[in-house]
């Protein structure tokens, strides 16, 4: 791989309940916040067989202050209980002039939270509006309109477990009430906006379809619908920096990168080993998506060649693979950080080839929801991705006008059944000499 990259963890944070979700405040000033969602399913007590499980969640709210190398520089600043969280989403834009999180909840709700200051410089969450999607559905994920950082229209949208995708319209802090068609046959697992064309949604589900919806027409009508992921498409996610270009994941374990123009055929397709069920663009840097990868941790991807159709795969610069349990939430922070960190002693190993499996082995996909699960194996017992073969490291080929600088990025990351937040620091320095490639 060309050029440097180190990724060490700076915190780690036990949430009690199952994590699921965590994103970093992207408005200025509060850079330095962080919410982490989660959601636990509670089956019914000992003489209460017959009632239905419940769903309970909590969020909290952290602080990232000074990194120090034995100090712990994220402290807790709030915790709610809430129902259980499926989706957490900051508007990239403030609202009435304050930073407003978005939640999509289990009691079908999607909720809005306002970030308060008190007179002594406190910071909180207090609850702003609420709006029901559907009865007997949860809300699964949210999207707002803002991605590009315009604040003329803001939209956001939400997909729930009836297959729906419902839009607001959001004035002086309230949700209107929502545009809402019936958009798959089963969980529409995620919905997005298209930030280029904010009338443009993206809606993925369980029934393996990637869809476009066009908001001006009547939305019943998908304007595109691809099969080309074999398995639920759970993340969708538009580049705000390079227009028409948009990242795909599902749980058959493929990255697609499409140009919104042509959505017959994707640009490029990489393999990332693991049910992919978020993916975020880098908030500055228009090349590096990270993805979570459920059985396969935390990767960053380096998509500058594959956004012009070379259809190879995008390769990967970084892994974070401290988590124990499925890889759920992962998001860039916009904090500057200064200098960069000292990395951990002694160089990172190569990777080699995986051991072989000893005896039957089952890999099982489970929905937050635990609506569902899927296996994958061959018939003797050992994990096979569909549609995939197993491929080398790529190398990373960067052009001879290639001229990044060198990054610190501070990300978080939380894994599902180990209910454990992690905060990280990647260091990466690119190799601006090419690589000869074959």
């Amino acid at each position: 791989m060309a050029g440097t990259s180190r990724s060490r963890s700076l915190q780690v944070f036990d949430t009690e309940l199952s994590a699921d979700s965590v994103e970093w405040c992207p408005v200025p000033p509060g850079h330095d916040l962080l919410v982490c969602g989660t959601y636990q399913l509670q089956s019914p007590q000992e003489g209460e067989e017959d009632a239905a499980p419940s769903r309970i969640g909590r969020l909290y709210l952290f602080e990232f202050g000074r990194e120090e190398s034995l100090g712990r520089p994220l402290a807790e600043l709030q915790r709610l209980d809430t129902p259980a969280i499926l989706d957490l989403k900051w508007c990239h834009v403030p609202v009435c002039e304050r930073p407003v999180l978005g939640m999509a909840a289990a009691t079908g709700e999607l909720q809005l939270y306002t970030l308060a200051e008190s007179q002594d410089g406190g910071r909180s969450l207090q609850s702003l509006h609420r709006v029901q999607v559907g009865e007997e559905r949860l809300a699964l994920s949210l999207d707002w309109s803002t991605g590009r950082l315009d604040s003329a229209d803001i939209r956001a949208v939400c997909s729930d477990s009836a297959g729906c995708v419902s839009v607001f319209s959001l004035a002086d802090g309230a949700l209107a009430a929502p545009a809402q068609w019936k958009a798959h046959d089963f969980e529409a697992w995620i919905s997005a906006f298209s930030y280029w064309d904010t009338q443009l949604v993206y809606s993925g589900g369980d029934d393996c379809k990637l869809k476009g919806w066009d908001l001006r027409i009547n939305p019943s009508t998908p304007v595109f619908t691809s099969k080309r992921h074999s398995m639920g498409v759970c993340s969708i996610h538009s580049n705000p920096h390079r227009e028409h270009i948009v990242a795909t994941g599902s749980y058959d374990e493929q990255v697609l990168l499409w140009d919104g123009r042509n959505m017959r055929e994707p640009l490029s397709e990489s393999a990332l080993g693991g049910g992919v069920w978020r993916l975020k663009w880098h908030p500055t840097h228009q090349h590096l998506l990270l993805a979570a990868c459920m059985h396969n941790h935390f990767h960053i991807l380096h998509c500058q060649q594959d956004t012009g159709g070379s259809g190879g795969a995008c390769p990967v610069v970084a892994s974070y693979v401290l988590h124990n349990s499925l890889a759920y939430g992962a998001d860039w922070s916009r904090l500057a950080l200064e200098e960069p960190g000292p990395c951990s002693p002694g160089p990172e190993p190569e990777p080699g080839p995986e051991p072989e499996p000893a005896g039957h082995v089952r890999i099982q996909y489970e929905s937050p929801t635990a609506s569902f699960d899927t296996c994958l194996e061959d018939d003797a017992g050992r994990y096979v991705p569909e549609g995939t073969a197993a491929s080398a490291p790529a190398r990373l080929a960067l052009g001879p006008d290639h001229h990044d600088p060198s990054l610190s990025c501070l990300l978080a990351s939380c894994s599902f059944y180990d209910h454990m937040l992690h905060v990280w620091r990647w260091d990466w320095t690119p190799n601006d000499t090419q690589q000869e490639t074959n």
